[in-house]
């Protein structure tokens, strides 16, 4: 993820897939636009890197036990400079934290927000 912590805040990141059959997505979506895939392990969960001309370009992963009652969907991240400090502007503004900022290691730290029409975003700020 070394090209996406070089976006400028504000802007969109990186892509990423949940899915509850990870080698049928990697199957289907390799086949689909000539993906490589990668597999990376930051820390207790599988991740696969989707690769294209040797650049990461999305991520894919099994949705998670807090999730699982959610459908397989693809989600977006945005650059902020501190993800802690702007939750409270995103709540005064309408919006929800549903997930609460967590770390990703040698990554950076994200949560994921809800706009007041009930659109989910995710929000990073990269390790510098």
């Amino acid at each position: 993820m070394s090209e996406t912590a070089l976006k400028p805040i504000g802007a969109f990141s990186w892509n990423e897939l949940m899915t509850t059959d990870v080698d049928a997505a990697k199957a289907y979506y390799g086949d689909l636009f000539g993906w490589g895939m990668q597999k990376f392990e930051p820390g207790e969960m599988e991740y696969t890197m989707a690769t294209l001309g040797g650049q990461e370009i999305a991520g894919i992963m099994a949705i998670p036990k807090e999730a699982a009652d959610m459908p397989p969907s693809w989600g977006a991240y945005v650059t902020v400079a501190d993800v802690d400090a702007l939750l409270p502007r995103a709540t005064t503004l309408g919006g929800k934290v549903i997930v609460p900022p967590h770390d990703i290691p040698d990554v950076g730290r994200f949560a994921v927000i809800q706009d007041p029409q009930g659109a989910m975003l995710s929000i990073i700020s990269y390790k510098k």
